[in-house]
């Protein structure tokens, strides 16, 4: 799953994160009044969402743009993926990487609004179809809840989350997704990551059902009123999925190498994904700050301190994973545990500013 904390789980993660609390935090809490009697403006959070949705509706656009590029393509030929790639190969590629550089946008447009997205309940839904659901076959908690009906009349059961579609059919890494041919791009005879032509009727209906609910969310964002308990919901519950991200990234390509079988998240490192997802929760955190500060000025500070630390800390194991640097799974699972422990400590502590404010956390 891609939102690795269903709210279903929140208790549990509440009492490890009310139990971890760093040296800086005060040891109580002064009494205040309560939240409904705080005037707080969240407008801030408001503007940042339907902001971010509208380049990701851009984004989504696009991608939905090349996709009825390439199945006009695969029409023509009467989806005869040999005949395709054969006698109209610049035509091809050229609609596949505008489709991955549209999906290469739209995925991070999306990580930096998740943790409202999958934090607030009243939003949570579209995180399990956009980014987060399960297919039926996976199971578990977070099943996605639509169906994919297909061009050719086909349809997908609940097959997973819309990106995870999409990712798997541009670039080749679900053979139900994919056309099968094999497909040399740059031409040197050999197949490679990634050269690999998408099944025309699965991505022109996962682009297309993508940017539907994407429109669909922006919808329910502009009538969402912003208020302390999402706000605070969405911190307590996004903040500490460090661990799980992680191993994540430990079980991807960019750290298992061609060893690794999983299927998403081979496009984009985790690494990357988290860093979006923080600075979301920044923002979040910056509209709640005051109401923190009425509790106590020195932790408001000291919790806008370990978020911006703790993003940094992300950053630095990105930035040399781009220069090169191959870390191993026993490397993947110490990070991981060192950015679990920041943020179930900033985690704590934002709990205990809630509780003194009286903001319900909503589970």
């Amino acid at each position: 799953m891609r939102r690795l904390l269903p709210l279903t789980l929140f208790s549990a993660v509440l009492l490890n994160a009310c139990a971890a609390q760093p040296a800086a935090a005060p040891t109580a809490a002064p009494s205040v009044p309560a939240a409904s009697s705080t005037t707080t403006d969240l407008s801030s959070l408001k503007t940042y969402l339907l902001a971010n949705i509208g380049e990701l509706k851009t984004s989504s656009a696009q991608l939905v743009a090349a996709s009825n590029q390439y199945y006009d393509l695969a029409k023509a030929s009467g989806f005869d993926y040999d005949d395709l790639w054969s006698s109209e190969q610049q035509a091809v590629l050229n609609a596949v990487e505008v489709g991955r550089a549209a999906w290469m946008q739209a995925s991070p447009g999306y990580e930096q609004i998740e943790g409202l997205v999958a934090g607030v309940p009243s939003l949570a839904e579209y995180d399990v179809i956009l980014d987060a659901g399960t297919s039926a076959a996976e199971g578990g908690d977070g099943v996605v809840p639509f169906d994919l009906s297909l061009a050719d009349g086909r349809t997908l059961q609940k097959p997973g989350n819309l990106f995870g579609i999409s990712e798997r059919a541009l670039w080749g890494t679900d053979p139900e997704l994919t056309a099968p041919i094999q497909a040399d791009f740059n031409r040197n005879g050999t197949i490679e990551f990634g050269e690999a032509l998408p099944e025309a009727n699965v991505l022109l209906s996962s682009a297309t059902a993508l940017d539907r609910y994407v429109g669909e969310l922006q919808t329910a964002a502009q009538a969402w009123q912003p208020n302390e308990s999402d706000a605070f919901t969405a911190l307590v519950v996004m903040v500490p999925t460090m661990n799980e991200y992680f191993d994540s990234w430990k079980n991807s390509r960019f750290v298992a190498g061609e060893a690794s079988t999983q299927r998403d998240f081979v496009a984009i490192s985790r690494l990357a994904d988290i860093q979006d997802i923080l600075s979301g929760l920044e923002v979040v955190y910056d509209g709640v700050s005051p109401l923190v500060a009425s509790v106590d000025s020195v932790q408001s500070q000291q919790i806008d301190q370990d978020l911006t630390s703790l993003k940094t800390f992300v950053a630095d194991v990105h930035a040399k994973e781009q220069a090169g640097q191959q870390f191993t799974a026993e490397d993947a699972d110490l990070l991981g545990s060192e950015a679990q422990n920041r943020a179930t400590a900033i985690t704590g502590q934002l709990s205990q500013v809630a509780a003194a404010l009286d903001v319900e956390i909503q589970e």
